[in-house]
């Protein structure tokens, strides 16, 4: 961990603002990695989750995507670089960003604040280096983006103790783990090998052993 800490540090050694992404399939461990560093790193980090430009769940209807709910195409990707372009720019007294509340399983305006204090930005979400034109301005808004990788197997029970943690019978935990979840993993992993470092996730890290 001690290693990833310095990483992070340098990367706001000279004083300005930076943005740190954490990518990587569903399950692995991006939320539980990121939360550690801010925990570690202290005052000046702030916590700004790709989850919140979810798009809400009467937009989703409108546009039929629903059932794809997590898929790139049921986030406000172009909102999300532009508020990491504002970040950059650190131009501003405060920002405000979205957060995602998952016992609602909708994003939640103005929750998070940024204030000029803030150094560096940790964003974790699966899709900060999908070569997609959607997201293609998402890449260029980072200083770095590192990806969690974790056995598949586990990775797997994880996402469906989540699931059913937020409401699901087992059945549908299951259904949706192996269906959306793994549609979206494989795309992730396609990823990985643009990332600018990778973590490696042990089954028995005390950092990311839960996610």
């Amino acid at each position: 961990m001690n290693h990833l800490l310095d990483r992070a540090r340098a990367l706001t050694g000279n004083g300005r603002r930076a943005v740190l992404g954490i990518t990587g399939p569903p399950g692995a461990g991006k939320t539980t990695l990121a939360e550690a560093l801010i925990r570690a790193l202290g005052e000046g980090v702030a916590h700004v989750p790709m989850d919140g430009f979810h798009l809400a769940d009467i937009e989703l209807d409108r546009l039929g995507l629903r059932s794809r709910k997590g898929a790139p195409e049921t986030f406000d990707a172009f909102g999300y670089a532009a508020s990491l372009r504002r970040f950059r720019q650190d131009q501003d007294e405060i920002l405000y960003a979205p957060s995602f509340e998952r016992t609602l399983e909708q994003p939640i305006a103005g929750a998070i604040p940024v204030p000029p204090s803030t150094r560096l930005i940790v964003s974790e979400g699966n899709y900060l280096l999908l070569d997609d034109p959607r997201w293609s301005g998402v890449r260029e808004m980072f200083d770095e983006i590192w990806y969690v990788d974790l056995d598949s197997g586990e990775r797997m029970r994880r996402l469906v103790r989540r699931h059913m943690m937020f409401g699901k019978d087992a059945a549908d935990a299951i259904a949706w783990a192996e269906g959306t979840d793994e549609h979206n993993a494989t795309l992730v992993e396609a990823t990985r090998n643009r990332a600018d470092l990778v973590v490696t996730a042990e089954l028995n890290h005390p950092i990311l052993s839960d996610c």
